[in-house]
């Protein structure tokens, strides 16, 4: 149980069936990653995390992907501090999805700003960053998706841990600046349907540097070898934003 004198963060998770939105939850409350894939309903985590000498109770609701469960979200999901937009960077269907989501947080963002209530913290997460030799949806592409509707971005991957922490840490982040705003009564100016922003400029990756260590890892995965760990540090140099 969180110590009554923690601040307290909720953060709902949500995303197509299959992006890997429980495997990211898992790594950050167990450390555990699994690879079978088990269609989630709606379940609830609790976590502490200590950020600049502050400790933070998150409670993490993982929600239901699959488009028959959608019905199912309640209320109680959009009234979240955070939420975290999570799409397979293999597969462009599950970055579409991810409109369901948006459109909902839009009219929460509205009825809030009218309330005068805090801004809902949003970042999207390109997960499966491991499988570069798969990639449908470019780094580029995630980080202009996410800026033109008012969200941070990150790229990770739950089975080789990559920026699952430092996701969580940038939500903590921003939902403290967005109640201190709050606090002072500053309603942030975010991004309409009518009224994108300017494209970001490229991601500091090289593009070059991904292909290769796409061809590299193809032909490991066709001579049978594990995957490497170079992965990891390569992927650590995606910063979000």
């Amino acid at each position: 149980m969180a110590d009554a004198g923690m601040q307290k963060i909720s953060i709902t998770v949500c995303g197509d069936g299959g992006c890997g939105k429980s495997s990211i939850t898992l790594r950050l409350v167990r450390s555990q990653w699994t690879h079978e894939y088990d269609p989630t309903i709606e379940d609830s985590y609790s976590v502490t995390r200590t950020l600049a000498g502050t400790t933070y109770a998150l409670s993490l609701t993982d929600t239901a992907g699959q488009e028959e469960y959608r019905s199912l979200w309640s209320s109680s999901n959009l009234s979240s501090d955070a939420f975290l937009l999570v799409y397979d960077i293999t597969s462009t269907s599950s970055l579409a999805a991810l409109d369901f989501y948006v459109n909902m947080l839009e009219v929460e963002r509205d009825n809030r700003a009218e309330l005068g209530r805090t801004q809902p913290v949003g970042i999207v997460v390109g997960n499966k960053c491991d499988l570069q030799g798969l990639r449908e949806v470019s780094s580029r592409e995630g980080v202009e998706w996410a800026k033109q509707r008012g969200f941070g971005f990150m790229e990770t991957s739950a089975r080789e841990m990559v920026n699952i922490e430092e996701t969580f840490a940038s939500i903590i982040r921003r939902v403290v600046e967005a109640r201190k705003n709050a606090a002072a009564g500053i309603v942030p100016e975010l991004p309409s349907s009518t009224a994108r922003t300017t494209p970001l400029s490229p991601m500091p990756l090289d593009e070059k540097l991904a292909a290769e260590e796409a061809a590299a890892a193809e032909q490991g995965r066709s001579m049978g070898a594990k995957p490497r760990s170079r992965w990891k540090s390569m992927f650590e140099m995606l910063k979000c934003w």
